[in-house]
């Protein structure tokens, strides 16, 4: 091969490489799309105790109920008893929901913690039977989810998770465990929410402890975390030399305020 020949070689090489990393970082670090609109709650349907509503909302589905429960076992979805229930929104100025992660940057460990107040949801609880109480879809926009690196964050939303395709994450509860007897304004209660959690095109059952507390007859307060594995919801790690060692087990909470709906 000549020289001529040679060079030509070379130009072709540098061209192609130039274009592969142009391609490599506009996937990885491009720009994202926002949010398409504001955040709603899947209505919970506050029917009749043998009515199941049809949940009327295309954010995502939601649970049905199923046939009653012992006192200690509430159901959940988008149909309830109507008597003695009030219904609760969860209030986004008030409102977080989180993931947290451990990675090493630059070879130091580094805790990263990703959150967002897009979040929404309904409960709707009767104070004079808490094994009563109902808890429709909870949905959090992928799309808002921010750590304290613009950089991180655009890795997260192009190659983690998808967001242009999978805006929504969802956490459809199906069981409460845990809750009986009657309520009492400011006594937190314990218990855990079992149901289904979607992330990007992948459901997986996970179950939230949670604990919550009535600030007053109108007004909710409370937490809810779990801990996944991402390799379950097929979430891998671009290779990026400054990162290393992140964490399989991934903890997600939300730390919510919820008012009586009008």
């Amino acid at each position: 091969m000549n020289r001529r020949n040679l060079q030509m070689v070379a130009v072709v090489v540098v061209v192609v490489i130039i274009g592969a990393g142009a391609w490599l970082y506009k996937a990885v670090q491009g720009d994202t799309l926002p949010a398409s609109g504001t955040m709603t709650a899947v209505p919970l349907t506050v029917a009749a105790p043998s009515a199941v509503v049809p949940a009327a909302s295309s954010v995502a589905p939601s649970a049905s109920v199923a046939a009653p429960a012992p006192t200690t076992q509430a159901t959940t979805g988008v149909a309830a008893p109507a008597a003695g229930l009030t219904r609760f929104q969860i209030v986004q100025t008030e409102s977080q929901a989180s993931f947290t992660l451990d990675e090493q940057l630059n070879g130091q460990p580094k805790t990263v913690i990703g959150t967002t107040n897009q979040v929404a949801g309904e409960i709707a609880v009767d104070p004079s039977d808490v094994s009563s109480a109902t808890i429709g879809v909870i949905t959090v926009n992928a799309r808002t989810l921010a750590t304290d690196s613009d950089r991180r964050d655009r890795a997260i939303k192009n190659v983690i998770l998808s967001t242009d395709s999978y805006e929504l994450i969802s956490f459809t509860p199906t069981t409460i465990t845990g809750l009986s007897g009657s309520g009492a304004l400011g006594t937190p209660y314990t218990f855990q929410i079992a149901g289904n959690l979607t992330i990007r095109d992948t459901t997986m059952p996970v179950v939230f402890r949670a604990t919550v507390t009535a600030e007053s007859a109108t007004r909710l307060s409370g937490t809810a975390t779990t801990m996944v594995n991402r390799g379950d919801f097929g979430l891998t790690i671009p290779n990026v030399p400054m990162v290393a060692n992140v964490s399989e087990q991934v903890t997600l909470d939300i730390v919510f305020v919820a008012t009586a709906a009008s």
